[in-house]
């Protein structure tokens, strides 16, 4: 017994210690839960559920009827969220830190099954003399800047959206400029291609995605420019034996953030290629076939798209806010390849989000978010077109273009925490 309370006796002190040790690292639990209800006018492409917004479906007549021309509702708490931020701990002038965040979408087939914990964010941070390095599981830092609204895909698909793993240092040059880079994986987000979407392609290439920006931020401006660089090899093998074919694409944006008295305003313009690891719309086709070798000549699609959002924070407990969206598909630079499968698809042709059926995408989102305290209430209206068609043998839809329309009422109940 004695030695029982000697332990005890020692353990209380080391934590006492502890406590007045200030390089002992700070641990802040945060987190919401957060509840959506959804309506759609049409059935949709979405994910998480559904809860997570692409675009309405195509018109698909069985005898005389859209068959997509169906009302759908459903509202889940599935996005709950769980994280915790570490701080406070330094080594030899390094401030070391770190991020661990988590929620509940994994488990979730259609729109049945039983919600799981999943990873959303996990790194350390590694911070001396101006520099600030990041490692592990993050946002992308094309995707880092949200617009103000609550809906789940944040503005996709007219933003990349994607978190990631990755090697990010931020070098601060002088005040309010600085510049990033980045060596990137891809796990969750991943590109297309012909076992569709997959990890596969970046680990056959056995080369990480590469990024590099220039920020800039001052009182209540921000600005961003950056760009990134892909190479994956969408095959192992071919006929011949192991392919050596590869696709490397680019993909550039510029990001805007000011705010004049209790008024906010940010835009974003994408410039990408394929962009299909960034939930974006896009793909790529075989433009050429080496009858030697066996290895094929890729040609991505191109995309242009962008988004804005007006948000008023001077009424109150009252938040309204307004969300632009626009994206255009200009398809392949060359021809590609185009025999069919006995399903309809194309052999040679990998897309996500309908890329090739696409010709362009747009949404008008409105919201207003009540605030009590730490328990938030959302309504938003969304209406998204897509403008669907005939492709070419650029991959870009060009005949019998059709405008299909959803409208989405959305509400949303959130405790902060």
């Amino acid at each position: 017994m004695k030695k029982l309370f000697a332990a005890l006796a020692a353990l209380t002190l080391s934590v006492v210690l502890l406590a007045e040790d200030s390089n002992v690292p700070h641990f802040k639990l945060y987190g919401f839960v957060r509840n959506y209800f959804a309506y759609d006018s049409r059935v949709s492409t979405a994910g998480t559920e559904d809860l997570y917004y692409w675009m309405p479906k195509d018109i698909k007549m069985v005898g005389n009827t859209d068959v997509n021309n169906v009302s759908t509702f459903r509202f889940a708490a599935l996005t709950t969220r769980l994280g915790v931020d570490i701080s406070g701990y330094e080594f030899s002038g390094y401030k070391i830190g770190g991020k661990i965040e988590s929620d509940f979408y994994a488990g979730i087939t259609g729109v049945t099954g039983t919600a799981q914990l999943r990873l959303r964010q996990a790194y350390v941070t590694v911070a001396k003399n101006g520099r600030n390095w990041k490692i592990g599981q993050a946002w992308h830092p094309m995707a880092a800047d949200l617009p103000d609204i609550f809906s789940l895909e944040s503005g996709a698909p007219f933003g990349p959206f994607s978190r990631t793993p990755q090697v990010q240092l931020e070098w601060n040059l002088s005040s309010g400029l600085s510049l990033t880079a980045a060596a990137l994986w891809q796990m969750q987000y991943t590109s297309t291609g012909p076992e569709g979407a997959s990890a596969n392609y970046i680990k056959y290439g056995c080369t990480p995605e590469l990024y590099l920006g220039l920020n800039y931020k001052q009182d209540k401006t921000t600005l961003r420019l950056g760009g990134d660089v892909l190479s994956i090899k969408p095959r192992l093998v071919n006929a011949k034996g192991l392919a050596a074919d590869r696709i490397t694409t680019w993909n550039v944006f510029l990001y805007g953030a000011g705010s004049i008295g209790d008024l906010n305003l940010k835009a974003k313009l994408t410039y990408a290629n394929d962009g299909s690891h960034f939930n974006l719309i896009g793909g790529y086709g075989v433009a050429a076939i080496d009858d030697e070798t066996g290895n094929w000549t890729f040609a991505a699609t191109r995309n242009a798209t962008g988004w804005a959002t007006l948000s008023y924070k001077g009424l109150g407990n009252w938040v309204p806010s307004l969300f632009l969206g626009y994206s255009k598909v200009f398809g392949t630079p060359v021809d590609v390849l185009g025999d069919k499968k006995d399903d309809g698809s194309y052999m040679y042709r990998w897309v996500k989000n309908s890329a090739d059926t696409v010709d362009y995408l747009f949404r008008v989102q409105p919201e207003l978010i009540y605030n009590l305290g730490k328990l938030q209430f959302g309504l938003e209206y969304m209406l998204t077109g897509a403008n669907y068609g005939k492709p070419d043998a650029r991959m870009h839809a060009v005949d019998r273009l059709h405008l299909v329309l959803n409208h989405r009422v959305q509400m949303m109940v959130k405790l902060n925490f």
